[in-house]
């Protein structure tokens, strides 16, 4: 026993077992030497992880259709591999879970836990709290304390008097499990419900904050009040008390200390590597201490990343920390309690009637509380049970207290098994039963001026503007800027911030922390929202008649277009603006950025309602303003006619009455034999497909005819205007008429040609190796690479309405003149349209 050391098992107290091993047995000399590898902690350690991070995240990728949240999984996971499924096979446990084993699995999970409680207190904002006010407090203290009171009945169901603790101990363990809500996983399941940025959502987020809050507190009780081992009879009382010292010493003396470290640091600098080693030493550091206290190291790590200041020092770290950490240690906590779990051991079905009892009866105590007093508040009942509901959802800060509760001895394994099934089962049902009965009420108001073309000169303009990332602002400020706002025609533009949601805390508070623009940012992607908004706010700033309303999106790529068709249908805007996928290299090259923002484009021009214009960014004149009076833009619109092209022209008509924007349109009007084979593809398909063209085409012609001729008068003596006209057969011809002014634009205006029979002759064989086919012919062609040129590109996509029996109609009223006789549009009069509601200046969303 010289060179081996003793431990003993992990498993009940009963057991008294003793592993014995070889302390220097970490690496294996390898395979052909005869060594076997799973007797050697480091490879059986890599085997474990890489075991528990496949088998998590098989369970989180099968039940992201059910909205389930990550937790789940990740539980899951630990349970599959563990005493109740596969663990069950006692070669299997013993070879690849073996009891020597167990010791370095538990060290790295603490490690990573106590990792990411600091990154939660790092995140977490004091001030959130302060500003929540009385009803979040009151909701979640009285959502408290009716599963607490349920907590202390079914602790006598238990029975863990066994155990010869104090039933105040497991009182609180099982009381704080039960009426604990998880913020962060709380803050996912709304984001996918798409109800996170209601009032509902918002009071939600607030009292899951306090409700943490509250469980950290009351975990830190329990924990004193689980000291059993010492002779002092106060030992509950010093744990208390030293970890009161512990905590006014970090907010005292510690945060003042970082604070001056952070100020040394000369700003734009990065911080040094030293810097960042010294601040995560006091991590460790602070586990230790209330460790050693009689606390729990977590509760150290918590309370040292709170004391951190929010800024450029915490966005560091959580940069450098956060994926490493939530992707790979903390999924490992959450398996080692699927492995301590064994359901093997709930023998009877009295114990498990009354184990599944709890959950209703938790979910109703939740519910009552909260209703009580949210009808105090005036939130209406369904609402209020809604509310209840989400504060059952559980996940980390629950586990925590389980796992501490069973290293502390006060719950046995098999009531530690009860209460993770119970969690399981309480989460799980959350997504399913709120998207089942909330129905949020359709309280959209319908407008109709949703168009460019429908939209009057003189009266105000609505635009929804969709920024990914910062390099996309300054192309389309000085787009709204040459859109010319007037006092007659003021811009009310909404910025939305397009970001995806991941599984990552830092996103989670972007959607909570409503942040004054004068405090730092928390992680890259505020930093990235404050930049934003500033430079819309100083767009605001400097140009009259333009106001502006950053927002924020957080949502997964696959369903942000719903966000974004919400939004623009809530504030009735007449067009949406959203950058290309691809932006221009230094070599002039168009290089896709993100293969989701194309699917997110797609899904948003089939769903949109209203007009859609997809920004292809090759800059607009630089930085260069045209209030500066050192800049002009060249405009050109390319005009084959149907909807969407109308749109483009409408949106150029716009810009041509800014003072130092000259506008080009290129008509181009079908030569005879583009004209007989339009003719021939027609009667070809009424033939084969029984399509009748021929009063289709009537119509279209008439629109597109009366459009440009009234374009033609209206702009006749305006000299900032230029009309030509070009006779093409074949989309060779076309081609070649717009390379003649490539070098001339700054902006091409374009529309993506659906409805009109005509373009698809002279745009013939453009598509046959079309790389973006949402963009149109001529869209995809000038987007292209192989196009070789400077201008940057709107495509137009007209919104077009439906008629009494799912005939299509375009919503055409011109803003110069009535169309109360025209036989093909129906006429919207001026007095019926929605009037413009004064709008709040830069409020946030969230």
């Amino acid at each position: 026993m010289d060179n081996s050391s003793i431990i003993a098992s992990p498993g009940n107290a009963t057991d008294k077992s003793l592993i014995c091993y070889t302390p220097a047995m970490t690496t294996t000399n390898g395979l052909w030497e005869g060594n076997n590898p799973l007797e050697y902690s480091l490879p059986l350690f890599i085997l474990q992880l890489t075991l528990v991070v496949l088998s998590t995240r098989f369970f989180v990728f099968i039940l992201k259709p059910f909205h389930q949240p990550r937790v789940i999984g990740e539980i899951l996971g630990g349970l599959l591999l563990g005493p109740s499924v596969i663990g069950r096979n006692e070669e299997f446990a013993s070879k690849v879970f073996p009891l020597k084993s167990v010791m370095v699995i538990e060290t790295m999970a603490s490690i990573g836990l106590i990792y990411f409680l600091f990154l939660v207190g790092l995140e977490m904002d004091i001030a959130v709290v302060k500003r929540t006010g009385k009803k979040a407090v009151s909701i979640a203290i009285a959502g408290m304390i009716l599963p607490f009171i349920l907590g202390i009945f079914f602790s006598f169901f238990l029975d863990e008097h066994r155990l010869h603790m104090s039933r105040a101990s497991v009182v609180l363990y099982i009381g704080v499990a039960l009426s604990v809500t998880a913020f962060p996983v709380l803050a996912r399941i709304l984001a996918e419900l798409k109800i996170i940025n209601t009032e509902l959502g918002k009071l939600a987020l607030s009292t899951a904050l306090i409700n943490d809050m509250c469980a950290w507190i009351l975990l830190a009780l329990a924990i004193a009040l689980s000291e059993k081992n010492s002779v002092n009879t106060w030992a509950s009382v010093w744990v208390v008390l030293t970890s009161g010292v512990f905590a006014t010493f970090c907010f005292v003396v510690v945060r003042p200390g970082i604070s001056w470290m952070i100020r040394r640091t000369p700003e734009g600098q990065p911080f040094s590597e030293f810097q960042i080693c010294l601040v995560l030493t006091g991590v460790m550091i602070s586990a230790f201490i209330t460790d050693v206290i009689g606390t729990h190291s977590v509760f150290g790590a918590f309370i040292y990343g709170l004391v951190i200041p929010n800024g450029p020092l915490g966005a560091t770290i959580i940069e450098k920390l956060e994926d490493f950490v939530s992707g790979l240690l903390l999924p490992l906590f959450f398996a080692l309690s699927g492995l301590k779990t064994d359901i093997n051991l709930v023998k009877g079905a009295n114990r498990w009637i009354g184990a599944l009892m709890v959950v209703p009866l938790a979910c109703f105590g939740k519910v009552i509380g909260t209703l009580l007093v949210s009808m105090l508040f005036q939130i209406p009942t369904r609402e209020g049970v809604i509310l209840g509901l989400l504060m059952n959802t559980k996940g980390l800060v629950e586990m925590i207290v389980l796992n501490v509760g069973r290293e502390q001895k006060v719950l046995g394994d098999e009531t530690f098994s009860i209460m993770v099934v119970v969690t399981l089962v309480m989460t799980a049902l959350i997504s399913p039963i709120v998207t089942l009965i909330y129905k949020p009420r359709k309280r959209l108001i319908p407008y109709k001026k949703r168009t460019m073309q429908n939209s009057r000169l003189d009266a105000e303009l609505r635009v929804l503007v969709c920024v990914h990332v910062p390099r996309n602002v300054p192309t389309i400020i000085n787009l709204l800027e040459a859109t010319h706002p007037s006092k007659k025609s003021p811009i009310c533009a909404y910025v939305l911030h397009l970001v995806e949601l991941t599984g990552r805390a830092s996103a989670m508070l972007i959607v909570h922390a409503s942040r004054k623009s004068d405090r730092p940012a928390l992680n890259k992607t505020q930093a990235q929202t404050d930049h934003i908004i500033n430079a819309f706010q100083n767009f605001e700033e400097q140009i009259g008649y333009v106001s502006v309303q950053p927002l924020t999106a957080v949502s997964p790529y696959s369903t942000m277009h719903e966000d974004i068709c919400n939004l623009a249908e809530e504030k009735r805007v007449s067009i949406i603006i959203i950058p290309f996928h691809k932006q221009q290299t230094v070599d002039g090259e168009m290089q896709e950025t993100n293969p989701a923002f194309r699917m997110v484009n797609h899904n948003l021009v089939q769903n949109s309602p209203c007009s859609v214009g997809i920004l292809v960014d090759r800059g607009l004149n630089g930085l260069n303003r045209l209030t500066a009076n050192l800049a002009s833009h060249e405009v050109t619109v390319l005009y084959f006619g149907g909807p969407d092209d109308r749109e483009a022209l409408s949106y150029g008509w716009r810009m041509s009455r800014h003072p130092r924007v000259h506008l080009t349109v290129m008509h181009f009007i079908p030569g005879i034999d583009a004209k007989t084979v339009t003719l021939a593809k027609e009667v070809d398909d009424e033939r084969e497909k029984g399509i009748n063209y021929s009063s289709g085409s009537v119509k279209e012609k008439r629109l597109n005819e009366e459009y440009i001729d009234e374009f033609k008068i209206m702009s006749e003596n305006d000299e900032s205007v230029e009309y030509i006209e070009k006779l093409v057969n074949n989309g060779e011809e076309t081609v070649s008429a717009i390379r003649s002014m490539n070098n001339v634009n700054d902006l091409f205006i374009v529309g993506r040609g659906q409805g009109s029979t005509s373009s698809a002759t002279l745009t013939e064989g453009l598509t046959d190796w079309s790389e973006c086919p949402e963009l149109g012919a001529i869209g995809d062609l000038l987007a292209s690479s192989d196009f070789e040129t400077s201008a940057s590109v709107l495509v137009m996509h007209q919104y077009i309405g439906e008629g009494p029996e799912g005939e299509e109609i375009y919503v055409s009223d011109k803003p110069w003149q009535s169309n109360e006789n025209h036989p093909s549009v129906r006429h919207m009069s001026m007095a019926s349209r929605y009037a413009p509601m004064p709008m709040p200046m830069a409020n946030h969303l969230f």
